[in-house]
């Protein structure tokens, strides 16, 4: 599985995770965020990490002649928008650079409905825990309301994933809706501080995702 660590303010720890073979490094753009990168890292510094990892950033109902020459000014190769972005903001965005629309799940939404008007306004989407504040919560939501949904999009599956979730993600990856399944996205769970990441529990999970799958002969779910 594809693995997106978020919420990232070192330089020196995208590139470890690079080293990884991790596909995807977030920055949160946020100002309210305790993850916020330029509170560490200008856009200079972020503009010269050139690597296999591609760098997201993640906005939140940003201006978008902001958001775009933010993408200029750190050499973006995608976008998060993690607020309540309109499609036509989406498409608008999307015309610049390729799009993750995020949609913040609770037990009892209909996400059909949720993503039914983002299918051509977005190129991937991210499903989300519902919480007061954005990202990095730690929150799980109950993935199982995804069950019996054909997405139709490349999708990233996030919400308090945790070192100790690899057995239930492969389980997960069985799923029919997981052929839509693009990529994990991890945070706070895996920090020793907000914005501070715990590179070798990374690099185990990781391993542990590489594994083959052993169902559990006395589970019936």
């Amino acid at each position: 599985m594809r693995i997106k660590v978020c919420g990232l303010t070192n330089a020196n720890q995208v590139r470890q995770l690079n080293e990884l073979g991790i596909e995807f490094a977030g920055f949160n753009f946020y100002k309210r965020s305790p993850r916020y990168v330029h509170k560490t890292m200008p856009s200079t510094t972020i503009k010269k990490i050139r690597s296999k990892i591609n760098k997201v950033g993640i906005f939140v109902d940003e201006d978008p002649d902001e958001l775009l020459q933010t993408v200029d000014d750190c050499g973006l190769y995608l976008v998060q928008l993690h607020g309540n972005e309109s499609p036509r903001y989406c498409e608008r965005i999307s015309n610049y650079i390729s799009v993750i629309k995020v949609f913040r799940l609770s037990d009892d939404d209909n996400v059909e409905w949720k993503i039914k008007d983002y299918y051509d306004a977005a190129d991937m989407f991210m499903f989300d825990t519902e919480t007061t504040s954005f990202g990095g919560s730690g929150k799980k939501f109950n993935w199982q309301i995804l069950k019996d949904i054909d997405v139709k999009k490349p999708f990233f599956l996030a919400g308090g994933i945790s070192p100790d979730d690899a057995e239930e993600l492969k389980k997960f990856s069985l799923q029919p809706v997981a052929k839509d399944l693009f990529a994990i996205d991890i945070n706070s769970k895996f920090e020793v501080m907000p914005g501070v990441k715990d590179i070798n529990q990374i690099k185990d999970f990781r391993r542990q995702l590489s594994e083959p799958f052993i169902p559990n002969l006395f589970d019936h779910d």
